[in-house]
């Protein structure tokens, strides 16, 4: 069962809609190969011809129009609330009509909750509270988890149940949103994008970590430009990773496409969407010649010998933030002491890691977190500045002494300013119209928690516990 119709191309031989409606199940077979079904914009307009009614197909196609009210946000009608209202995530389309009951459920028994002891996710008991984690198995993800694992959440009066992992940005977004996780990591795009488009509530209480992603190609590529004429995978369109790749093709003059046949005489290269457990395989079996994404899928397509490392983002943009430790903002206006304590918890976790990379590891590989093997989980968190990476390419910068993933809690106001501008020059398969006029200078104080951020790190010893200053400029070398 998937929300995403990019995924149910991809995966499916025989694809079905459930339906509110008097045919509640329609299947047909796929009208494409599998090969075919990672990028043809046909399929999806034949999909939708055969399975929607002329009012769904309006709802189900309209990149063009602006993204519906959700559930939680202060804006919905509050009613007829279904799931082709969901998001549109990574460019992808949700399929289902049916009723978000799971959300509406979830939402009415916090509502009940709430009357009877306190604000939403916390049992209301003085200063205990409970936390569910989402997350997607990422090495982006391991403050958080390693913050549960090691009781750093319980010493501050906060349970987190087992995390719960999620395949893809799409349902942990719903999940999110709907109530059923309190707490997650999200791409920093994502959830400008949330924000202000969606029209989510969120907000960010720290960066989860720094660098952590590589391009990662096919072993026959050897440049940028040799990526002219292939199909290339990120892991949404909203992402650092897009903006990265995007910003390294056009340096290589060459043009990124989406529903376009990439060309190498017209030097244009396919982006498509695939979710990041799905990409070694894709790259494996030829269908892309790289992908872009959060490790360890970039260091595991080096232990398993099917791809190399073309470059590091972090060699791109120095030190750059991923993913952000996210939670809805109704958290930092009712129980602004849980987000303050929570943000401790993970700023914690990160000095932990830092102090004891390899322990880290074998402990998201032990505790059954991320399921890659441990030597890909090895080599993301211990491997730094390897020489063979200065000599292939891979790291252009070694003066930077960047680490292949570091961790680093203070949300800097010029990288956030920095990453508006620069996703207003990525292209993405979605209407950006509210990207348009959203000025860079005034998202950070909006969309993060700064008093929440700057009084936990003060907290847990202050930038200077991670070797870094409270002002930076952010220096971006493609």
């Amino acid at each position: 069962m998937t929300h995403d119709l990019d995924e149910a191309l991809f995966l499916g031989d025989r694809i079905g809609l459930l339906h509110a409606g008097p045919r509640p199940l329609e299947v047909v077979t796929s009208p494409v190969t599998r090969r075919e079904q990672l990028t043809d914009g046909s399929a999806r307009r034949e999909l939708l011809a055969r399975f929607s009614s002329p009012a769904e197909r309006d709802d189900l196609g309209g990149h063009d129009s602006a993204a519906p009210a959700v559930p939680d946000s202060p804006t919905a009608p509050g009613t007829a609330s279904t799931r082709r209202e969901a998001l549109t995530i990574t460019g992808s389309l949700a399929l289902l009509a049916a009723p978000v009951v799971g959300s509406l459920l979830t939402s009415g028994a916090r509502t009940a909750a709430t009357a009877a002891t306190g604000p939403a996710g916390h049992d209301g008991g003085g200063e205990a509270a409970t936390l569910r984690i989402g997350y997607l198995p990422i090495t982006d993800a391991a403050p958080l988890l390693l913050a549960h694992d090691s009781g750093q959440f319980g010493r501050r009066g906060i349970t987190t149940p087992a995390p719960i992992l999620y395949r893809g940005w799409a349902p942990l977004v719903e999940a999110l949103q709907g109530g059923n996780v309190d707490i997650v990591h999200l791409l920093m795009p994502l959830a400008i994008q949330l924000r202000y488009d969606a029209k989510v509530p969120v907000k960010v209480l720290a960066w989860n970590h720094a660098n952590g992603s590589a391009l990662t190609v096919a072993k026959d590529v050897e440049r940028v430009e040799d990526l002219a004429g292939t199909k290339v995978a990120v892991p949404a369109w909203f992402s650092v990773h897009n903006v990265v790749l995007q910003k390294l093709l056009r340096e290589a003059g060459v043009k990124p496409v989406l529903d376009t046949a990439p060309s190498a005489g017209a030097r244009t290269t396919q982006l498509v969407v695939i979710p990041p457990a799905d990409m070694p395989t894709a790259l494996q079996s030829g269908s892309i010649s790289g992908y872009i994404v959060a490790e360890p899928f970039c260091a595991a397509a080096e232990v398993l010998g099917i791809g190399k490392i073309l470059r590091f983002t972090g060699d791109v943009w120095k030190d750059h933030a991923c993913c952000v430790t996210v939670v809805r903002e109704t958290l930092v206006r009712d129980r602004p002491d849980v987000a303050l304590r929570a943000t401790e918890a993970i700023i914690a976790a990160q000095l932990a890691i830092r102090a004891d990379r390899e322990a880290s590891a074998r402990r998201l590989s032990e505790g059954r977190y991320l399921p890659q093997p441990l030597p890909a989980l090895e080599r993301v968190f211990t491997t730094r500045r390897d020489p063979a990476y200065v000599t292939s390419g891979a790291i252009r910068h070694p003066e930077w002494e960047s680490q292949r993933i570091d961790f680093q809690p203070h949300p800097y106001p010029g990288y956030t300013g920095e990453l508006v501008g620069a996703m207003k020059e990525t292209v993405v398969d979605a209407n950006v119209t509210w990207l348009e006029d959203l000025d860079p200078a005034q998202v950070h104080d909006d969309l993060v928690a700064t008093d929440i951020s700057a009084a936990a790190l003060d907290a847990t010893g202050g930038l200077s516990a991670f070797g870094a200053a409270r002002v930076r400029t952010e220096v971006i070398e493609p």
